[in-house]
């Protein structure tokens, strides 16, 4: 196989990316990494509820009361 063959599907004709291309390309991945796990914490997390048993007391039930 010489130089001049292209296979189908290869990146022969591609060029190299611009460096402010890349860098670009990987500072928006990171943002969009990090506004994923933003939200999925915040979804994940619980929220306060306050509901009418919270003025109750436990007697035997251990942290509520």
């Amino acid at each position: 196989m010489t130089a001049a063959q292209i296979i189908p599907g290869s990146c022969s004709g591609c060029g190299p990316l611009p460096l402010p291309l890349l860098a670009g390309l990987v500072a928006a991945d990171a943002m969009v990494s990090l506004l994923i796990v933003v939200v999925v914490f915040m979804c994940a997390s619980p929220r306060d509820r306050h509901t009418q048993e919270d003025g109750k007391v436990y007697i035997n039930m251990p942290g509520r009361g």
